[in-house]
Parts: structure tokens; C-alpha cells; sequence
């Protein structure tokens, strides 16, 4: 096994710097336009809530099918960069790509362009985010570093991108591809050339046919019968799904409406956004302590409790000062759903296969939820109104969040990979070590 850089010494650690370096640049290069990418629709695009819902759908069903694929391969790969590769080279093509081709078609025919779209924005971004996400999350494991450590660094690149890109999408929405090929370029050079002498040397291992140690296709395939998986994935599909059809596609017009012009609240809303993503920056370090503390079902079940709270408030309120402090609560939702899940899949589940189990269990179930409700919650808030769909979607939340409290195992139950100890039971075993 490689050797492992101790925790304490993380800015000494090479593959620390390397893969919070190409996690910064992945998340700048893709929070330049995504951020803004539901206002580009409907603003510059004139599309209604319901062909927005059919975009954010068709986004979906690519991405559940990209991910799946992607989560299969890398499980195979083990360390090796083929994929990030070829995510960071797409990152690069994606502002020549929408002036060029994707906007074009989406004014001459809509349906075209979206499934083109789909399959070249998910293989780059949305799919392309969860495979980054795992390589890094085991890279933290191989290499000796906290995984919440250098996810944060992807969280302060989004930061920053949203303060710009409110800025620079009142001038001109194209502007923010290009800056997202830009970082595109960044990453490629990244994940292409830098590579450290103890990841070179896990490679070089995983290579040898006597000391494979990967998991089979088969190993993958058994992982999908096993019940507790799928009981976590209807948890998913009924919370983590609104991030994007509530935040991506819902809220930024919403937030926008609340100010004297669409043009002032778009700005504002970027610097909301933001500070916002600042501050859930700084929580992708707090959430590993608060997990410490209270346990990795429990935190899951906390991030689900802090959503239901947000969406629901977001509805109850519709002044920009108070539904801006209310947004500022996703910081600390996304790390409770982020960090928790990686290590509930470790905890209850063969590490090894810890890519094609975040795939599956979480952004693919994300994205199936997707896939059924982006078109219809958009038709719904075409019909009602922004009150009455914020209202629903919060009471899906509760609902599952209820159903998560009877299904979600306990940190001490079904334990099939690494164990998990909060700090109170670490003092226990520690006196009775002693």
C-alpha cells in the first residue's frame, strides 16, 4: 500500500496540493456558468419553467447514464486519470462548444440541442463532478489527507467564480463559458502532468496483474442486489434531488424577482451566491467534526432536516433580506450530504467499490429524482406560483427525511468496511484500553 503522509502535515503532502489544485480549478471552471445557468435559459434562451424542467430532465437522463459508466470505470482504474482527463478536456471545449453549437441548435431546434447538450455538459460537469469528487475522496484514503479537506477547496473555487460571474453574466452570459474553458485549461494541465512519486508508484502497482486488487465487474454487479443500497437511494431521490431542481432551477429567478430589476437581483444573487458557497467552504472542514460527534446517520438525517427547513422558509418568506439569510443555510446542507454519504458507503459498504457506490447511491439517485420531477415540479410552479411548489417540495423533504429515520443503518450496523467511531466512543474504548 502506498505510504501515507501523516493528516497534521496535509500542506506538505503532494497529493493533498495536486488533487485540492485540480478540485479548486474543476469547481471554477464549472460554477462560472452553472450558477447561472437556469437565468441563461430563461432570460436569454426565453424559455418558460416547463421547458426548463424538460432541459434540467434530459440533463438528468444523461448524466444518471454517464455517471453509472463512469463510477464502473474508475472502480477499475483505482487511481489512474483517464476519466479526469477527459472530464478536464471537455471543461476546456465548453465555451466554443455553447456559442458555436449548443446555442445555435437550442434556437433552431430545441430538442436536438438539448440531448446533445446533455451528453457533452454531463460527461464534462454534472457527471463529471461526482467522478472528481470520488477520485479525490479516494485519494484522501491512499494518500493520507481528509477528503473534507480538499473538497473545500472545490467549494472556495465556486465562491469565487460566483462573485465574477454575477458580474460578468449582466454583460455578456457567453463570457462565463469562456472563463469556465479557461479553468477547463487549468485542470487538464493538472490532472496531465502532475503527478506525485507516491501516486506514480500506486499506479505502477495497480498495473501488476499478480497484485491486482480492484474490484471485478462482478464484485460491482453483486453491489446492486444488496437491499440496504437501494433503501438509501429512495432517501436520495426524495432529498438530495432538490439541490438542483429547487437551487439550480427554481431560485435564481425566484431571488431575482424579489429586487426592482431582474439585472440588480441577478447581481445581488451572485454575491449571495457567492458568499454563500464561502461559507459552505469553510463548513466542508466543520462537518467532519460535527460527524465525529453526532455519527454519520445522524448527519445525514441533520442535512435532510436543514433542507426541509430552507425550502420551506423560502416559501414563508419573500423579503430579499430574509430569504437571503435563509439561503445561506444551504452551506451547511450540501457538506451534511456530501462528506456523511462518502462515508456511509465506506462504513456500510466494500471501500473498494467506493466510486461506483457514490455514482449509484448518490448522484444517480439524485439524478433518476431528477429525471421525474424537474418537468412536472416546473409545470407545477408555472401553475401556482412560487409559494405553493416551494411548500410541496419541503414537504417531500419532511416525508423522507421521516422515512430516513427507519431506514438509514446506524453507524454500528451492517459494518462492511471501515468502521466508524465518534469521539465519545473513542474516549470509551480508550479508559477501557486502559
Amino acid at each position: 500500500m502506498a505510504a501515507k503522509t501523516k493528516k497534521a502535515q496535509f500542506w506538505r503532502n503532494p497529493s493533498y496540493l495536486e488533487s485540492s489544485t485540480g478540485i479548486f480549478l474543476f469547481f471554477c471552471a464549472w460554477g462560472i456558468w452553472w450558477a447561472f445557468y437556469s437565468l441563461w435559459l430563461t432570460d436569454n434562451l426565453h424559455m418558460n419553467n416547463t421547458q426548463v424542467g424538460q432541459i434540467y430532465s434530459v440533463n438528468s437522463a444523461a448524466t444518471l447514464i454517464i455517471m453509472f459508466v463512469y463510477g464502473v470505470i474508475q472502480d477499475e482504474l483505482g487511481v489512474k486519470r483517464h476519466l479526469t482527463i477527459l472530464i478536464a478536456t471537455l471543461a476546456a471545449l465548453v465555451g466554443p462548444f455553447v456559442q458555436f453549437v449548443y446555442a445555435p441548435l437550442m434556437h433552431t431546434n430545441l430538442m436536438l440541442g438539448a440531448l446533445l447538450g446533455s451528453v457533452v455538459l454531463s460527461a464534462g460537469f454534472m457527471s463529471g463532478c461526482s467522478l472528481i469528487e470520488a477520485v479525490t475522496e479516494r485519494y484522501s484514503r491512499k494518500f493520507g489527507f481528509e477528503y473534507g479537506q480538499s473538497r473545500a477547496w472545490g467549494s472556495f473555487g465556486y465562491a469565487i467564480v460566483a462573485l465574477i460571474g454575477g458580474m460578468t453574466f449582466t454583460v455578456n452570459p457567453l463570457i462565463n463559458f469562456w472563463l469556465g474553458s479557461l479553468f477547463g485549461v487549468g485542470m487538464l494541465l493538472v490532472y496531465a502532468f502532475w503527478v506525485p512519486a507516491e501516486q506514480k508508484e500506486e499506479m505502477q502497482k495497480e498495473s501488476d496483474p499478480n497484485e491486482k486488487t480492484n474490484p471485478s465487474l462482478s464484485d460491482m454487479i453483486h453491489v446492486l442486489g444488496v437491499p440496504a443500497l437501494w433503501l438509501l437511494i429512495v432517501f436520495m431521490i426524495f432529498t438530495n434531488t432538490f439541490y438542483t431542481v429547487f437551487d439550480q432551477q427554481m431560485f435564481p429567478k425566484y431571488y431575482a424577482g424579489l429586487f426592482s430589476t431582474v439585472a440588480q437581483g441577478t447581481k445581488v444573487y451572485g454575491y449571495l451566491n457567492s458568499f454563500q458557497v464561502f461559507l459552505e467552504s469553510a463548513m466542508m472542514g466543520v462537518v467532519p467534526v460535527i460527524m465525529r460527534k453526532i455519527g454519520v446517520r445522524n448527519s445525514l438525517l441533520l442535512g435532510a432536516t436543514v433542507m426541509f427547513m430552507r425550502i420551506g422558509l423560502c416559501g414563508l418568506f419573500h423579503d430579499p433580506v430574509l430569504v437571503s439569510f435563509v439561503k445561506l443555510f444551504h452551506s451547511i446542507e450540501v457538506p451534511l450530504f456530501s462528506l456523511p454519504a462518502f462515508r456511509y458507503f465506506t462504513l456500510h459498504f466494500n471501500p473498494k467499490l467506493s466510486a461506483t457506490l457514490y455514482m449509484v447511491g448518490f448522484q444517480i439517485a439524485s439524478q433518476v429524482g431528477q429525471v421525474l420531477m424537474s418537468t412536472p415540479l416546473g409545470y407545477l410552479h408555472d401553475r401556482v406560483g412560487d409559494r405553493p411548489t416551494f411548500y410541496t417540495i419541503s414537504l417531500v423533504v419532511f416525508i423522507a427525511l421521516i422515512y430516513g429515520i427507519f431506514v438509514l443503518k446506524r453507524d454500528n450496523q451492517q459494518v462492511d468496511g471501515d468502521p466508524f467511531y465518534t469521539d465519545k466512543q473513542l474516549a470509551a474504548q480508550g479508559k477501557s484500553a486502559a
